[in-house]
């Protein structure tokens, strides 16, 4: 029912910067939050940045001062814009929306298909 299109993946060298979308679509009744998370190999996966309905933001340690989440809410639609990248920012990124339908009582979390990431020379 809800679908993620996520773009802007790709192949950057270190140090350089990547934006990445993702828009929500479907039977969504509300969105709550939108975020992305990424997991490496071997790596469990890690929750990159969030932003919720009122605009406040949360990023992991790892990225800060180096990502910006941002959002248009009339396109559903979340951004990540990554600056200064490193090879450990390689992964596969997913963007998520926090949603749910309070006539149902109900919450969800989805999750896109993911778009690789790499930092490399």
């Amino acid at each position: 029912q809800v679908q993620l299109v996520e773009s802007g993946g790709g192949l950057v060298q270190p140090g350089g910067s990547l934006r990445l979308s993702c828009a929500a679509s479907g039977s969504i009744f509300s969105i709550n939050a939108m975020g992305w998370g990424r997991q490496a190999p071997g790596n469990a996966r890690e929750l990159v940045a969030t932003i919720i309905s009122g605009g406040s933001t949360d990023y992991a340690d790892s990225v800060k001062g180096r990502f910006t989440i941002s959002r248009d809410n009339a396109k559903n639609t979340v951004y990540l814009q990554m600056n200064s990248l490193r090879p450990e920012d390689t992964a596969v990124y997913y963007c998520y929306i926090d949603h749910g339908d309070p006539y149902q009582a109900s919450a969800f979390r989805s999750w896109g298909q993911g778009t690789q990431v790499t930092v490399s020379s």
